[in-house]
Order: C-alpha cells, then sequence, then structure tokens
C-alpha cells in the first residue's frame, strides 16, 4: 500500500471483535458494534506549532490505540477498510 498521511493524521485499522460473548453466544453482525480499538498502520510527519516547527505525533506504526465510538474517516484502500483520523482523536496508546 502506498499512502503516507499528512500533518498530525493517522491511517488505523480497526481490531476484530469476538465473534462469541463471553456466556458462549454467537453475535450476528448486524447486533455487533464497530470496534473502538485499532491499529497504526501510518502515521504522518506531525503538526506545525506557531512558530512554524513540526511537533512529531506521540504515536507510531504499530501501536494498539483506543479511539472515540464516531471518531475519523472510514476509507477503502487496497480493498481493505481502514480510517483516517487526526492524533487527538486518538484517547490512548494500549499496552
Amino acid at each position: 500500500m502506498k499512502f503516507r498521511p499528512l500533518h498530525d493524521r493517522v491511517l488505523v485499522r480497526r481490531v476484530k471483535e469476538e465473534e462469541k460473548s463471553a456466556g458462549g453466544i454467537i453475535i450476528p453482525d448486524t447486533a455487533k458494534e464497530k470496534p473502538m480499538q485499532g491499529e497504526i498502520i501510518a502515521a504522518g510527519p506531525g503538526a506545525r506549532n506557531e512558530q512554524g516547527e513540526i511537533t512529531p505525533l506521540d504515536v507510531k506504526a504499530g501501536d494498539l490505540v483506543l479511539f472515540g465510538k464516531w471518531s475519523g474517516t472510514e476509507i477503502k484502500l487496497d480493498g481493505e477498510d481502514l480510517m483516517i483520523m487526526k492524533e487527538s482523536d486518538i484517547m490512548g496508546i494500549l499496552a
């Protein structure tokens, strides 16, 4: 894939949810909510501050992150569903 986000934007792949509940009940696709966790695929160089200097991002490719339910813009690249969002939409990095 040849895509590089600009400024403080990141490209995220959602993490797949479990197909079964904790009690063993299989959840149909229509009842599932979209996961709010994802893996950073690519990250931009950072945003410019008031002095014109680039401030690097706190996230990098490979980080597992948690983001808001309605964050980002869904896109399709190379047949894969991905999301583009600003770093400020990310709530935190999962360890």
